[in-house]
């Protein structure tokens, strides 16, 4: 890295010497400056050996995959445009700097735009790439009031949002095509060790102001007339909030936690309800005999306890309790304000994925399909029962994970939760993922056996596990 910096160092001052020769810029110009700056050098350097790997097996590719990586390159640049800026800049106000850093924004808008509609062919592809951009917004840090983790923290926080669908790219490519491999582990050595070593190195605190530079614009308001009423904004698109983040504990509440404080606060929470006749009562209607026909007892049993799906939850009950329920189509679940102390209970949710950053006491997914759950740490135990297709990573540690009940489950397993206990009782089509000794090791996925053969010996049953491979 030594001779790379003089190297640079050389070149930079070639360059301007060739610029102050014929008349170009002076050296107080930003990008001149910028040539000699060793927290810029360094990024070009992050770039050029991280960044340049990934592009270089996106090439391969192709098609989406190289879309979405050219996002991932533009909105580099973006951010090395920003930090020269912010060396001439004094520090903005919140709204100043959602509209200093909306260069950067509109990069990563553009590439989760890639994301919606149809689901691609390469969806966890574009995932990946998407979500990884989240540790750009390191650069918003403005101290430990702003709302968010520190710099080196908010890197790696970021990239577990994205390794969920980084990892189920190495699975599914791990024995197909070497290049998608290669751009899976490329992509995450831009974050880890790549953007996470440089931010440690320049800016474990934040980005530096000037205090004498330019003060940064904010976007003026937009004219409309007054005789017509302006209609209400759409929900911000924006990585960068010009409002106070707000925890999420500090939500309104809803649910039984409202009818809860409803009913301590003295209020009369019965004043709406219907009186109950002698008409309406059960024993007394006619439609009510207590004969259950067999077209009924038919009907009865061939329909599931849950196909009638209530209201979506994601909300915290008692203090206790973070319920999740009814959940469709919802890729961006997430629980970040969790303790110790607290459960979570996941039921019938489909084709989503929710993230819980923290330590929780115990976690169950129940009647859960195509489900995918991130979690840090639990103090008890990871249960899933009754689901159907579920990815589980722990990124952490557990002590306990079971599964009941259960068709189609992937387990992915940190360094740190290798010495987990997996009972399975009822499931079929559970797979283990380990990973590998070294940072550049693939994944190593272990199938759990569902039969067993009992053999009776010297007075007692002797069970093995029965394995099945393919011809």
């Amino acid at each position: 890295m030594d001779e790379k910096l003089i190297q640079r160092l050389e070149s930079a001052v070639s360059r301007l010497e060739a610029l102050s020769v014929g008349g170009g810029p002076s050296l107080g110009d930003g990008e001149a400056a910028a040539a000699l700056d060793p927290s810029i050098i360094a990024f070009d350097d992050l770039r050029s050996q991280f960044v340049g790997r990934v592009c270089t097996a996106a090439e391969k590719i192709g098609g989406q995959v190289l879309d979405v990586t050219k996002i991932v390159e533009e909105a580099f640049e973006a951010q090395r445009e920003l930090l020269i800026k912010i060396k001439e800049t004094q520090k903005p106000s919140m709204s100043g700097l959602a509209e200093f850093l909306k260069p950067l924004n509109d990069v990563i808008v553009k590439g989760t735009k890639m994301t919606e509609g149809r689901r691609s062919d390469f969806f966890n592809h574009l995932k990946a790439a998407v979500d990884s951009l989240t540790a750009l917004a390191w650069i918003a840090y403005t101290g430990k009031d702003c709302g968010m983790s520190m710099p080196i923290a908010h890197v790696e926080e970021s990239w577990q949002m994205a390794e969920f669908y980084n990892n189920k790219v190495l699975v599914e490519f791990r024995n197909k095509d070497a290049n998608h491999v290669e751009w899976a582990k490329a992509l995450k050595e831009i974050y880890l060790p790549g953007l996470r070593d440089y931010v440690k190195s320049h800016f474990p605190l934040g980005p530096v102001w000037s205090a004498t530079g330019k003060v940064a614009v904010s976007a003026p308001p937009k004219a409309h007339s007054p005789s017509r009423p302006m209609p209400p904004p759409p929900p911000p698109a924006s990585l960068f909030s010009s409002e106070s983040p707000q925890a999420s504990s500090s939500r309104p509440k809803k649910g039984m936690s409202a009818v809860f404080d409803e009913i301590n606060s003295g209020m009369p929470v019965t004043g709406g309800l219907r009186k109950v006749t002698d008409d309406m009562k059960t024993k007394n209607r006619a439609d009510r005999t207590g004969v259950i026909s067999a077209g009924e007892k038919e009907r009865r049993v061939s329909s599931p306890s849950f196909s009638k799906a209530g209201p979506p939850k994601l909300e915290l009950q008692m203090g206790r309790k973070w319920v999740v329920e009814n959940q469709i189509g919802r890729k961006n679940l997430v629980i970040d304000d969790c303790d110790a102390k607290q459960s979570v209970y996941i039921f019938g949710c489909k084709d989503s994925v929710l993230q819980i950053q923290g330590k929780v006491n115990n976690i169950t997914i129940d009647k859960c399909t195509k489900m995918g759950v991130v979690f840090s740490d639990v103090v008890a135990a990871c249960e899933v029962v009754n689901c159907n297709g579920v990815e589980v990573q722990c990124q952490g540690s557990a002590p306990t994970i079971s599964v009941d009940n259960t068709t189609g489950c992937q387990l992915y397993l940190s360094k740190d939760s290798l010495e987990t206990s997996i009972t399975t009782a009822k499931s079929s089509e559970i797979n283990v993922l380990v990973p590998g000794a070294g940072a550049d090791s693939d994944w190593g996925e272990h199938a759990l056996p569902q039969q067993f053969s009992h053999v009776y010996k010297n007075g007692q049953f002797v069970t093995t596990p029965v394995s099945h491979s393919g011809g």
